[in-house]
């Protein structure tokens, strides 16, 4: 997908800070944070959102979280909280159309988002 923004970091065509990467994952600190620690996690496989995710995709979101759960640690803030968010279409604010999930934290997070 050599449109997709996302498919396009995962090439290393466009530049982002990454902060981990596994054998299908890429975890990189988004542009526009709305917490101290704002880290997006990706598939390194296009995959358009969640609402696609089927058998044939097996495990990729597992490895999103595996590979949260490291950035979470390296990042140091296990233990005091933090939060994983997967949009899905317009209504939820998704600008990019690849499975992406949004890692939160580093202060107290308010309920509702705001």
């Amino acid at each position: 997908m050599s449109e997709c923004l996302f498919c396009q970091i995962v090439d290393r065509t466009i530049p982002a800070t990454v902060v981990a990467e596994s054998e299908r994952a890429l975890a990189f600190y988004d542009l526009a944070p709305q917490a101290p620690v704002h880290v997006l996690v990706i598939p390194k496989e296009h995959i358009t959102s969640a609402d696609e995710v089927a058998g044939e995709h097996g495990g990729v979101v597992d490895d999103l979280i595996m590979l949260a759960q490291r950035v979470v640690a390296d990042e140091g803030i296990r233990d005091r909280g933090y939060r994983l968010v997967i949009n899905v279409g317009v209504d939820a604010q998704m600008s990019v159309a690849h499975l992406h999930m949004h890692l939160l934290g580093g202060r107290r997070l308010e309920w509702p988002p705001g």
